[in-house]
């Protein structure tokens, strides 16, 4: 039972963490809905699981570049990326109208391909990822013993995925219901404020080697 609580623990703890893609995974549910939101949340999870997979067999090279210069080289590919699509979040044009409704883009075909891609794609371009999850497979091989074998560590990783994507869920649930309190008007605000955060935060991951962090 503490196995499963630990691994539970880590997953709900992962969860809650504020980064880039929480704001876009409660964008995408409030304004493509639950499906769409859905299909964004497992390509962030496929990302996740292959860096868990590289995190695991190159976990000594993994803790060598999280200690040389190697990590800003990384900080400053994502943080470029991140900043590039912040720029393009902020100035993205919207139809305002007096209407409700959101963007007529939204009331065709949703391409969930296409949004579990962006998922994969902007969760894999944060180089801090593959790092906290060198961490969590650090507790976790403390968490199982030294004498556990791989199947064992699997059980406790998929413990924490499986956790992280239920918590995702509730929060992908709670989001939606906010939709109709949102005008396109609250919409160009959020997507801004997505933009303004994208920007911030590769900014961080750029400039992260000079504040030490």
């Amino acid at each position: 039972m503490e196995f499963f609580l630990k691994a539970c623990s880590i997953g709900f703890l992962l969860s809650v963490m504020i980064g880039p893609v929480f704001f876009i995974l409660l964008e995408t549910s409030i304004r493509r809905g639950f499906r769409a939101a859905v299909a964004f949340d497992l390509g962030v999870l496929v990302s996740d699981a292959i860096y868990i997979l590289l995190a695991k067999i190159f976990i000594e090279e993994v803790s060598r570049l999280d200690t040389t210069e190697n990590k800003a080289l990384f900080g400053f590919i994502g943080g470029t990326l991140f900043i590039l699509y912040g720029f393009y979040n902020f100035f993205k044009k919207y139809q305002i109208s007096e209407e409700t409704e959101l963007e007529a883009s939204d009331k065709g075909k949703i391409d969930y391909f296409k949004l579990c891609l962006k998922g994969f794609v902007l969760n894999i371009a944060n180089p801090l990822v593959i790092f906290y999850w060198f961490s969590v497979i650090t507790l976790a091989n403390q968490s199982v013993g030294n004498k556990a074998n791989d199947f064992k560590l699997f059980v406790f990783l998929a413990v924490v995925l499986v956790t992280f994507f239920v918590f995702d869920l509730l929060k992908i649930i709670g989001a939606k219901q906010l939709k109709p309190l949102m005008t396109p008007y609250l919409f160009r605000g959020m997507n801004r404020l997505i933009g303004i955060v994208f920007f911030f935060f590769g900014l961080f991951l750029i400039l992260q080697k000079y504040l030490k962090v």
